[in-house]
């Protein structure tokens, strides 16, 4: 018996270095393989946030593989779903003609968090649980 092809959600970000890869590694996970999700940056940074990988792995989440990617190569790909979850984001992205539903979840961005190591990773992991909860209520549905 043939599985049937996952549906696909692009998580779209400025730098892609945070929020959307914390996301992509959440939605595959609570996706089950009934999802594949992508993350990209309209201006991605080059990197992926030491604290963003800190904070999925603290949770048993895989980190391997990730990369900080521009959403230029992704423009022409059909998605079921694509989220913005950034404002900027948002605005560098206004329209995804290949995509079958656009949704707008902004979240703080956990790289501005001022205050020492141990504060900033907090908000690092209140982001992560907001971002897993948001990704749950949908799949929920």
């Amino acid at each position: 018996m043939n599985q049937p092809e996952p549906q696909t959600v692009l998580i779209l970000c400025t730098g892609n270095s945070c929020r959307s890869q914390m996301a992509e590694v959440i939605w595959n996970k609570l996706g089950r393989g009934q999802w594949k999700a992508i993350s990209a940056g309209s201006r991605p940074s080059g990197y992926v946030h030491e604290m963003a990988l800190a904070a999925l792995q603290e949770i048993d989440l895989p980190t391997h593989g990730l990369s900080s990617k521009s959403s230029e190569p992704f423009r022409d790909q059909p998605f079921d779903v694509v989220v913005t979850v950034c404002d900027n984001a948002q605005k560098a992205c206004p329209s995804w003609p290949a995509a079958e539903n656009i949704l707008h979840w902004p979240f703080a961005d956990p790289a501005d968090a001022a205050g020492t190591p141990d504060e900033q990773m907090r908000v690092f992991r209140k982001v992560r649980n907001q971002i897993q909860d948001k990704i749950q209520a949908y799949l929920d549905g």
